[in-house]
């Protein structure tokens, strides 16, 4: 990038002395507009080289070199959940019916009625994307008024709703098809079979798990969480429309391992426990997603450091994972997600 000091100098070199170049004269003046017009141009150039390489474009213009490759960037995915509904036998929920969680708003699939004084009914966000994951028991309200219904609520959390894919997701999964050339049915082709099924984050795949001609491939969806059987299901179809004949393939999703965090912290200034704890949580969710599926045991350390990191920590004590001061294990089948996080 060329600043503008640097050309205001190479034009005022090039001005004979016999003229004012101070501050405030015409040729002065005439400079400067001239230089900041080239500075800005320059800079604008540079932003437009960036777009061009694979490694530093973003937005569409990533989405335009990614599909020189046939990859396209993943759109988001709508939350789907099923409410426990109590009331009167013989209630109709009828399909279209919204609830609520917040400012969140879910709708049911189909008709149902309530059949010994409970219905389970299907429900998806209205938005698409991580919007739609609520935690549990916080479904609890319709729209409107039903007659009949005496209790409604979401039993499990909700975690299948995935934004648009990122550009670091998108850029990974480009260099993953350049730098691992597919090979007939190697490693490389069934992660990208499976990564490439919209609401997929990442793919364990294990070949001759259980013999020869034998393929497992262990799931997670976008939020680093266990997959849904929908999830498994589209993965399995694309996945059998492009593995070669006579292989045997198992899709399954990865078993959520919980870690339980709990610390003393010293306050920094103008901070509450209630705000660190939710800061502590957010920082230990986005740590464990980015090591979903590529490491064999979550860091004691690396919580240790990611607690003195977190806003509002000045320094930690009594560290425990899962109750102990080590390491904890997590097998190839396995995903780490946040847990129980007791900040003291």
């Amino acid at each position: 990038m060329q600043l503008k000091e640097d050309i205001m100098a190479r034009m005022f070199a090039a001005i004979s002395n016999d003229y004012d170049k101070s501050e405030g004269s015409i040729i002065y003046d005439a400079v400067v507009a001239v230089a900041n017009a080239i500075e800005d141009n320059s800079i604008e150039t540079d932003n437009f080289l960036d777009q061009v390489f694979l490694d530093t474009a973003t937005g569409d213009y990533l989405d335009k070199r990614a599909g020189e490759f046939g990859i396209y960037r993943k759109t988001g995915t709508f939350a789907t959940t099923n409410l426990t509904i109590l009331g009167t036998n013989g209630t109709v929920i009828p399909a279209g019916t919204r609830f609520y969680a917040n400012d969140t708003y879910f709708t049911s699939t189909s008709d149902i009625t309530i059949s010994s004084g409970v219905a389970s009914v299907s429900v998806t966000c209205e938005v698409a994307g991580a919007i739609g994951n609520v935690p549990a028991n916080t479904i609890v309200n319709s729209v409107n008024s039903i007659n009949g219904v005496t209790s409604i609520t979401n039993a499990s959390a909700v975690t299948n709703g995935t934004d648009d894919e990122s550009d670091d997701s998108l850029r990974v999964r480009c260099f993953a098809q350049i730098q691992l050339p597919s090979a007939s049915g190697n490693i490389a082709d069934y992660t990208k079979w499976c990564t490439e099924v919209v609401g997929v984050g990442a793919v364990t795949v294990i070949p001759i798990w259980n013999g020869n001609g034998t393929v497992k491939c262990v799931l997670v969806n976008s939020n680093m969480r266990a997959a849904d059987s929908t999830l498994i299901s589209a993965v399995q179809a694309n996945v059998e429309a492009k593995r070669p004949i006579g292989a045997t393939v198992a899709y399954v999703s990865a078993t959520e391992l919980t870690i339980n965090v709990s610390v003393d912290v010293d306050l920094a200034n103008g901070y509450t426990l209630a705000q660190v704890q939710t800061n502590l949580i957010s920082s230990l969710t986005d740590y464990l997603k980015s090591v979903a599926l590529k490491t064999s045991s979550i860091s004691y350390a690396i919580i240790g450091s990611k607690i003195l990191a977190t806003p509002g920590v000045i320094d930690y004590r009594s560290l425990t994972l899962n109750s102990g001061t080590a390491n904890v294990s997590v097998s190839n089948t396995q995903v780490a997600v946040v847990g129980a996080v007791n900040a003291t």
